[in-house]
């Protein structure tokens, strides 16, 4: 069904984040003989591992992709963190891809949502809505699972990613963001990921640092809690285990 929907797309601006969905889109377009650009936008937001996998990808597919810088945190629609902040990031993420894509001669915009995605649960997609984007594996009804399954197929290492909100989704509603609290985010998931850990969050709670990991790693957590401490300590003053993890 993608084939079809590249038929009658063959030139389209890609908004990419090097995810599962994202990287599979970018693969189906150019497999399907495509004009695909590629657009990656940096921000606050994003950790740096999320743009070298994007380099990596689209290395891996012989293609390359466009990085444009986007400032969330001069927003106070964003920084004030309201319940509704994703449809202000997606309303200017994507307007920037919008806008240099209409000056690259693309017309049409897509994304890597999915069929799996709820719509209702998800303001950005609101956002994405407004400024017509057109999300192909949701068009075609093709699922996460599915999206995995065919990745796999296809040889893409991003098959088995974890999915990986942003940064700014790990401080409750309400609480200003500020750089500084996104850098020990950053700072003290890049440690746990060096430790082997994979799949989990550093969700702030208070000035203190709330670890969610998936059911199988909580006992690996507390098995190795001094490196766990040891590895969060230096981005917060206090370290909570969640215990009913993610």
């Amino acid at each position: 069904m993608l084939e079809k929907f590249f038929a009658e797309n063959p030139s389209v601006a890609l908004g990419f984040s090097g995810g599962v969905d994202s990287s599979y889109l970018f693969y189906e377009g150019l497999r399907c003989g495509a004009n695909i650009k590629a657009y990656y936008v940096k921000s606050a937001f994003q950790p740096e591992f999320e743009l070298r996998d994007a380099y990596r990808l689209a290395q891996s597919l012989g293609a390359e992709i466009t990085v444009l810088e986007a400032d969330v945190l001069n927003s106070e629609q964003v920084t004030l963190n309201p319940s509704n902040r994703c449809y202000f990031c997606k309303r200017e993420i994507f307007g920037s891809i919008k806008r240099q894509a209409a000056e690259d001669g693309f017309s049409v915009l897509i994304d890597g949502s999915n069929a799996s995605d709820d719509e209702g649960e998800r303001p950005g997609m609101k956002a994405i809505n407004e400024l017509s984007v057109r999300s192909p594996l949701r068009e075609c009804a093709i699922t996460k699972e599915e999206v995995r399954r065919l990745s796999k197929e296809a040889g893409l290492f991003t098959w088995n990613k974890p999915a990986y909100a942003c940064l700014a989704t790990r401080i409750p509603t309400g609480r200003k963001i500020t750089k500084e609290l996104l850098t020990s985010i950053e700072g003290a998931e890049d440690a746990l990921f060096a430790l082997g850990f994979s799949d989990f969050r550093v969700r702030v709670f208070g000035e203190a640092a709330r670890l969610q990991f998936t059911q199988e790693n909580i006992r690996n957590a507390v098995k190795h809690r001094k490196q766990v401490i040891e590895a969060v300590k230096p981005y917060f003053p206090a370290v909570l285990l969640d215990l009913e993890g993610r």
